[in-house]
């Protein structure tokens, strides 16, 4: 059985109907979509340096980001906070784009929202003229997905031609990635084989940089679709929900004889925001709908 983790951070509230202070834009309540590119405001760069200190410990093997520029910038101060990861590359795939809002880009939420209602619909499944449906996005979401677990697979092979199956176990600790949040959720609980003594050293620790709507709609796809397990104190209204900007969740994916099609996920923590009570309370978001 071949395991890997995967770390989500949300750094675009989906839609931001607050003052969150992420971009320009997040702030003046704008749609930004995939047709506006806003750098980082001097708080969702305080967001950022809080997301990157939050995961400094944790030994990556790879980073995935968005190729807008507000998720690479996010990437960018991650990795650079990281005290084993400096250096390693970030690849952009358009795959983990944000949803796509068609005419209501650069348009205020209240013009969404009344496009919707003009229509008979409702925010957030209305799509405006030019948009993506949430079925498209969740396509997306689940073509990247494919991609990383063979990536995974491909990680394993390469690792046991090169040192050997043996290698994979260790008994020491230092090997296994230092999540910030072991001390309520046990990493190796979660993904040892039978409950072996030995550690599994997972093949791959891969950190994907995206943003709210996509992030909710990928997260929806691990649930409805792959069945994902979720944690037993998780309710329905915070799975339901976006993230926090620079919120991270954190997905264990066992994939048996090396197999992607019926991939088992284990969800250990979703948008987990305790690294932003430092940046000041509006950097948190409430839900948008």
């Amino acid at each position: 059985m071949g395991d890997f983790n995967l770390s989500d951070v949300n750094w675009e509230h989906h839609i931001a109907d607050r003052s969150s202070g992420e971009t320009r834009y997040n702030k003046d309540k704008i749609l930004q979509g995939q047709g506006i590119d806003e750098p980082l405001s001097p708080t969702g760069f305080k967001q950022a340096d809080a997301a990157g200190l939050f995961l400094s410990n944790v030994k990556f093997t790879h980073v995935f980001s968005s190729d807008l520029l507000r998720a690479k910038q996010t990437a960018a101060t991650i990795i650079e906070k990281n005290k084993f990861c400096k250096g390693l590359e970030i690849k952009c795939d358009t795959r983990l784009r944000e949803r796509k809002y068609g005419v209501a880009e650069g348009r205020p939420l209240a013009d969404l929202k009344a496009m919707a209602k003009t229509a008979g619909e409702q925010c957030p499944t209305f799509t405006p003229s030019g948009g993506e449906t949430l079925d498209e996005v969740r396509e997306r979401a689940k073509d990247f997905f494919e991609f990383l677990c063979q990536l995974a697979v491909e990680v394993e092979q390469k690792d046991q031609e090169t040192h050997g199956a043996s290698s994979r176990s260790s008994g020491t600790c230092e090997e296994e990635p230092a999540f910030p949040w072991t001390d309520h959720c046990s990493v190796h609980e979660l993904s040892s084989d039978n409950g072996g003594a030995s550690k599994l050293l997972l093949d791959a620790n891969i950190l994907v940089v995206s943003h709210g709507a996509y992030m909710r709609n990928w997260i929806g796809y691990f649930v409805s679709d792959l069945k994902c397990t979720l944690p037993a104190n998780l309710t329905k209204s915070q799975l339901s929900s976006v993230s926090p900007n620079t919120g991270v969740s954190h997905f264990i994916i066992k994939l048996e004889n090396r197999s992607v099609l019926k991939p088992e996920i284990i969800c250990v923590c979703l948008n987990q925001d305790s690294h932003l009570v430092d940046v000041g309370a509006e950097c948190v978001a409430p839900k948008m709908f």
